[in-house]
């Protein structure tokens, strides 16, 4: 049975054993860290901390005795789920699909038969899925929150799971979202670098902040259209995010923090309906991945336009336009759908070319 022996920084201070193990050691989920930490194999500065409730302290030593796959299973024993999935590239073990809102990646309170992974495993059986994020999330490379569309990168062999994983941790991996903002946002193109941490009022939500517990996040933003003011809004921009980080929510806060929250969020944005333009969930979508294939060095570029209900909205708004920024008159079309528009996107991708318009 191997061991890991850690330290916890100052982002660990405060945090449950459970949560900072599993966040530390690569491809230990959740519930594996728990099934540990109950079974008396974590040692936190040469004692067995048993207790959900278990908190650390900057500079606490911790042993753990892991699993000798250090936390995979294996194969996983979620219960599969007839639930329709749009694949868009199929190669080894490599696969990229577009979710459909609603959808929640991997069981949660409240979801535990009818997410992504359930559907992954009802398509390419337990046993023919990466399993270094642990039982509960076969397949699973990185996660869009449940009412956020779009391309996503899911995992059929450990292997290809880590080495994806690696292209985000590198930052070579190529994540575009297209997203529609309260007000007008004058930039052409910005930076935010502000850091997120969970709020301590409320473990659902979180907050960007400077402070000691907060991770690194990173996020860049063009802006492609602009539309005027309504008689009840202060207008809206249409933008497209590259994500430099994976934070929970990470876009959603940011765009809060500037003042310019994601229309139709639930969460972060502005609670009058009216200035949601008819929508029930956020106007994010994953529109653009480019990566390469790290099993055949291929370079890959995918474009999805947008999802009917978020694509109606932007036709509602036309008449609003203040005018495309010049990488938006390249980009809109193929967010609304043009064939020739999304061609072009997908080939400066495969050129390496995304920023060019």
């Amino acid at each position: 049975m191997p061991t890991r022996e850690l330290m916890v920084d100052e982002l660990g201070s405060g945090e449950r054993l459970d949560v900072w193990l599993s966040r530390e050691v690569e491809g230990l989920s959740r519930s594996a860290a728990q099934r540990l930490v109950a079974s008396g194999s974590v040692l936190l500065n040469g004692a067995a901390c048993v207790g959900k409730s278990c908190r650390l302290a900057l500079g606490d030593r911790v042993l753990a005795m892991l699993p000798d796959d250090e936390g995979s299973a294996g194969q996983s024993s979620l219960a599969p789920a007839d639930i329709p999935l749009d694949v868009r590239y199929e190669e080894g073990g490599v696969v990229v699909l577009s979710k459909q809102a609603g959808l929640v990646c991997h069981p949660s309170p409240g979801h535990e038969d009818d997410t992504l992974a359930n559907a992954l495993v009802a398509r390419y059986g337990a046993a023919h899925l990466g399993m270094l994020q642990g039982e509960e999330r076969p397949g699973i490379v990185h996660r869009l929150d449940r009412d956020t569309t779009g391309l996503m990168l899911c995992a059929r062999t450990d292997e290809a799971q880590g080495a994806l994983q690696d292209l985000i941790r590198l930052r070579e991996l190529d994540r575009r979202y297209a997203v529609l903002v309260q007000g007008y946002v004058a930039p052409e193109t910005g930076l935010i670098d502000v850091g997120i941490a969970r709020s301590r009022r409320d473990r659902q939500r979180m907050v960007a902040s400077d402070g000691e517990r907060a991770r690194e996040a990173i996020t860049t933003f063009t802006t492609l259209e602009r539309f005027e003011a309504g008689a009840r809004d202060d207008g809206y921009s249409l933008l497209e995010c590259h994500l430099y980080t994976g934070r929970t929510h990470q876009i959603r806060v940011h765009m809060a923090h500037i003042n310019h929250p994601v229309v139709g969020d639930p969460v972060y944005g502005q609670g009058d309906a009216r200035k949601n333009l008819g929508l029930a969930r956020q106007f994010l979508h994953s529109w653009r991945l480019s990566f390469e294939n790290p099993e055949t060095a291929e370079r890959l570029s995918f474009a999805d336009s947008l999802p009917e209900d978020l694509a109606d909205v932007l036709v509602e708004l036309e008449d609003r336009s203040l005018g495309r920024t010049q990488r938006g008159a390249l980009l809109v079309p193929a967010l609304l759908g043009d064939a020739t528009a999304l061609r072009e996107v997908v080939d400066l991708g495969l050129a390496g070319e995304v920023d060019r318009v």
